[in-house]
């Protein structure tokens, strides 16, 4: 058999063969076209998708860009880490800052805000209308008018409890006005109570012979029922709300609880970066382990 005989066909086998080359082309087509419309679908539908996500990222980032957190009054002697971020302060101006009140001083102006942690002028006069000092920096020394325990020549001194001492007994002690008094019990109330009378040098304005005459008149009678700081369980940003640590120091204790499977007794916290040794007596008793 020849090879010219597999390329010979009749009539009938020639229409055949046209009519299923036909269908063949017929069905390539429809099935491409099918293809192209699913695909144009599917594309339509991720870029409508797509385009609403993004609308919504743009609403989101307008609303960001044109929301400004609002400053309320506040005193420049105690910025956090965080309040100084968000008043636009640097690093550096914190740290001046930080290490002034280190030495137990405080700004008592603007101006002297402003030479202490050398912000700029532009930002000063943006923050400096929220100031808001205690009265009694602006009052003249000569209103002061203080008061002394009345006493006899041979009477005995009675110790009273500093947490239940109320204004009008702190302001019968010689040095301590209204506003020296209102000091206190607020700081009473931050800590929800005074462990020891050495907490007195944490308030602001008391003088070393203010502190030693609240010692001979006050002190921790019976330790107050405190809330206890859970420093295993609580995050950062919660414990740089507790008056002795900031947020630097928080994040150290975080870091170190999570790498020495948490903070089991008081010498756990001399290990920690930048931890106030000097009062981990008093902060102990208000911390839970």
């Amino acid at each position: 058999m020849s090879l010219k005989s597999f390329f010979s066909f009749s009539s009938d086998q020639r229409k055949g063969i046209f009519l299923l080359l036909t269908l063949i082309v017929i069905l390539q087509v429809v099935y491409w076209y099918w293809v192209a419309s699913a695909s144009t679908k599917v594309a339509s539908s991720d870029a409508y998708e797509w385009v609403a996500m993004q609308t919504y990222i743009d609403s989101l980032k307008d609303e960001t860009e044109t929301t400004t957190p609002k400053i309320y009054p506040f005193n420049p002697n105690f910025i956090t880490d965080y309040k100084g971020y968000q008043l636009g302060m640097s690093v550096a101006e914190l740290d001046r800052l930080f290490a002034f009140r280190k030495e137990n001083r405080y700004v008592n102006s603007a101006k002297e805000f402003q030479e202490i942690t050398q912000i700029s002028d532009s930002l000063l006069a943006e923050i400096a209308p929220y100031f808001k000092f205690p009265d009694w920096v602006n009052r003249p020394k000569s209103n002061f008018k203080y008061t002394d325990f009345p006493k006899t020549k041979n009477e005995k001194i009675v110790v009273q409890d500093i947490n239940l001492a109320s204004a009008d007994d702190l302001i019968k002690l010689y040095g301590i006005g209204p506003a020296l008094s209102e000091r206190i019990l607020k700081q009473k109330e931050v800590f929800g109570g005074f462990v020891s009378m050495d907490q007195m040098e944490d308030v602001w304005g008391l003088s070393p012979e203010v502190i030693e005459n609240l010692k001979k008149h006050f002190a921790i009678i019976q330790q107050p029922s405190v809330k206890k700081l859970k420093i295993n369980d609580l995050p950062s940003k919660e414990l740089a709300k507790f008056p002795y640590f900031n947020y630097a120091l928080s994040k150290e204790i975080v870091t170190y609880r999570s790498m020495n499977n948490g903070i089991k007794e008081i010498e756990d916290l001399t290990k920690i970066k930048g931890f106030p040794v000097e009062k981990i007596n008093i902060i102990a008793l208000y911390l839970e382990f």
